[in-house]
């Protein structure tokens, strides 16, 4: 389900670095104070990274409680945006290239760009 995104509606990942030993509520108060969006929407996933990039937090009301996520990679790291403290919402496209351990933000390098006609 995880990384599939069976059943997920919505993907909105917390940009920058996220303290991990929040729990449930630590979590659900960061959306809804910092980030002014509604934990309990059904169907939306929030994702969270640490100062760490192989591990990531998420959190989804299921409509009677809510699933806490937590997933560690055994090789490699998440491409997760840290520039802003921000939310972004997330295509279930780049949900899956995110999951997929692949960067969220498709990009052309210069050096192959002036070859393009």
């Amino acid at each position: 389900m995880f990384k599939e995104g069976y059943g997920i509606k919505k993907v909105y990942i917390a940009c920058g670095y996220t303290d991990l030993r929040y729990g449930i509520d630590g979590l659900a108060a960061q959306v809804r104070h910092r980030f002014e969006l509604n934990p309990f929407d059904e169907g939306t996933l929030f994702l969270f990274c640490g100062r760490r990039s192989d591990r990531i937090k998420g959190l989804l009301w299921e409509g009677d409680g809510f699933l806490l996520l937590y997933k560690r990679l055994s090789n490699g790291k998440f491409h997760w945006p840290r520039s802003k403290d921000e939310i972004r919402d997330l295509t279930m496209e780049q949900y899956q290239w995110l999951m997929s351990g692949f960067t969220i933000e498709p990009s052309i390098r210069q050096s192959e760009a002036k070859y393009i006609l």
